[in-house]
């Protein structure tokens, strides 16, 4: 039986005409291979979701043609030119539309390991650090143009110390101290030595908009949130290098609240000239030491209302 003769049931009408949100497959892992100019290619193993809406008077999709799009955008990356992971996404939402011309809307995200070079702090290690990268982009038909919206983000693993159980470890040391020193020697004792906390394992996660002809590097958004705890961790550490981030943490104790709040005023002076309406999304989770439970704290806003809560804090600040 040749292939023009085979039914096609997705094209039939469905007993229960119910419009559904979110079609596709989920789960495809593929090969990417990303040039960049002076320096070495990154190679990357994503796995990509891609869906598109389906009306409610047709049965199913044409469910190959998702990793079909998937497949055309990612040869052409491989023989071609070199795309941003978002802009990735947001072709092969364009190529979704294409194919599924009952579609009104098709939405694609990414997930990747990104492998990064970093030196330990005192004694300059190289160490591979693996991060996690995800992109998304969301397409709708307006009229007869496509509109698309697409995302950056990465989710990076750090570490807190708590000021809470810092503070008592601090009340209960200066009664002790008081029972041979003075209040003055006390003081000077706390303030010259790091004080024990309890420690969490932080992931903290940036995604952020794109706005058209502009560009975020994931290394940005890496950094930011890097930055925003009380100190990065390294996979290779030696003795001195060990010491000098538990000092780092136990000085710079954060509760999981400061970690999403220093990500949201870093972000709001790294992409100050952005467009207002983008769209930002800052989440910070602690994997706690002494709790069953973990700690949890988001931020979704856009960028202009970032800048406002920001800019309306610094003045109040430096007045």
């Amino acid at each position: 039986m040749s292939e023009k003769c085979l039914p096609d049931t997705q094209d039939n009408i469905p007993e229960i005409p119910v419009h559904l949100t979110r079609v596709g497959v989920k789960g495809v892992k593929k090969l990417l291979k990303i040039e960049r100019v002076g320096k070495r290619p990154i190679i990357l193993l994503p796995t990509f979701d891609a869906f598109v809406d389906l009306p409610s008077k047709q049965r199913g999709i044409h469910m190959s043609r998702n990793p079909e799009a998937i497949s055309d955008v990612l040869e052409e990356v491989v023989y071609g030119s070199t795309l941003e992971i978002e802009s990735l996404c947001a072709e092969i939402v364009n190529n979704l539309l294409k194919k599924h011309k009952y579609a009104r809307r098709a939405e694609v995200s990414m997930k990747s390991d990104l492998m990064v070079m970093k030196k330990s702090p005192i004694t300059d290690l190289k160490t591979q650090e693996m991060t996690n990268i995800m992109a998304d982009a969301t397409g709708y038909r307006d009229g007869d143009k496509i509109i698309i919206r697409k995302m950056i983000g990465a989710e990076v693993i750090g570490m807190t110390a708590c000021p809470c159980a810092q503070e008592s470890v601090r009340e209960t040391s200066k009664e002790r101290l008081l029972e041979f020193l003075d209040e003055e020697t006390s003081e000077k004792v706390l303030n010259s030595v790091s004080l024990a906390s309890h420690n969490q394992r932080g992931r903290g996660m940036i995604m952020m908009e794109v706005p058209d002809k502009s560009v975020i590097r994931v290394e940005q958004l890496i950094t930011i949130i890097e930055e925003s705890m009380s100190s990065s961790v390294c996979e290779l550490l030696k003795r001195p290098d060990e010491n000098a981030i538990v000092v780092q943490a136990h000085n710079n104790p954060m509760f999981v609240e400061d970690c999403v709040r220093n990500m949201v005023q870093k972000i709001v002076h790294e992409f100050r000239d952005f467009p207002d309406d983008t769209l930002v999304t800052v989440r910070q989770v602690n994997e706690e030491s002494i709790h069953r439970h973990n700690a949890f704290a988001e931020k979704v806003a856009t960028l202009g209302e970032l800048k406002y809560e920001i800019e309306a804090i610094e003045e109040n600040n430096n007045n």
